[in-house]
């Protein structure tokens, strides 16, 4: 009984959480003359032309480029700019660590709303205002990946890193050689965590961008959305191509995901 119990809950929550995801799916695949409100999971005249449709209304590939191109460089520089901070406030011994340690912390309680208009006017005093490089730039390097960074090198052992300095290395070369092979899964977890902000922020490149050129793909589903809403299947299949990336990189990087959040997990 307690068995049948448990399934009964896991299929529960299973169902809500990618019922919506298959519903839309089987929306964007619905052919012209079916009904897009149906719950039919299962279309009876299934096609692929509303992702064809969608490139033809938008410039969807433009906008995936923008993002892909965003969000790559987000990893990039979270992985190399949060593993260096997240290593000198683990292992290096300076003023101020503790310190620095607790405004990484405090920082991710303010709400990006809060700081909006700052960084806006930050940007438009760069220079940078309608450019994808202020896209990139408040989320280069994200507080809650130097600290998971910096909880997985506090994990590392002492003695092997007291032996390298006996051996004569310096810091980077500890950094480079010992530290960053010991936390592959927590760079992972990072390189996900800022793919996935990177990939479906909204509220700052609507902000900060105007040229249509320039728009990241959240922006130009919108656009689609707001221009084209009578047309449920083409949003849907704009929905599915701005989704399928995120899933198609955590089914090929599970493995490492769950190991690495295990490795980077915030202790009390």
């Amino acid at each position: 009984m307690k068995l049948a119990l448990r399934y009964s809950a896991l299929l529960a929550v299973l169902a809500i959480s990618i019922g919506p995801f298959l519903w839309q799916f089987a929306t964007s695949i619905k052919g012209p003359n079916e009904d897009v409100f149906l719950p039919d999971l299962i279309p009876d005249d299934p096609t692929s032309g509303n992702y064809a449709a969608v490139a033809d209304v938008v410039p969807v590939w433009t906008f995936a480029l923008n993002s892909l191109g965003v969000a790559s460089v987000n990893v990039t520089t979270n992985c190399l700019g949060a593993a260096m901070a997240g290593y000198a406030l683990a292992r290096l011994k300076f003023q101020g660590r503790r310190l620095a340690a607790v405004i990484f912390a405090g920082s991710i309680l303010v709400p990006f709303e809060a700081i909006l208009i700052s960084l806006f006017l930050v940007m438009r005093g760069l220079g940078l205002t309608d450019t994808l490089s202020a896209v990139v730039l408040p989320g280069a390097i994200a507080a809650l990946n130097v600290l998971l960074l910096r909880n997985a090198f506090l994990a590392l052992p002492a003695e092997v890193e007291e032996a390298a300095i006996i051996d004569g290395a310096n810091a980077w070369q500890r950094f480079t050689r010992l530290a960053l092979p010991s936390v592959k899964g927590t760079l992972v977890v990072v390189a996900l965590f800022s793919f996935m902000f990177s990939w479906d922020d909204f509220l700052w490149p609507l902000v900060v961008l105007s040229d249509q050129e320039k728009y990241t793909l959240t922006i130009g589903l919108a656009y689609l959305q707001g221009t084209f809403v009578q047309n449920q299947r083409l949003v849907a299949a704009g929905t599915i191509i701005a989704v399928l990336p995120l899933i198609l990189l955590f089914l090929l990087l599970q493995k490492h995901f769950f190991r690495g959040v295990g490795e980077g997990a915030i202790k009390g």
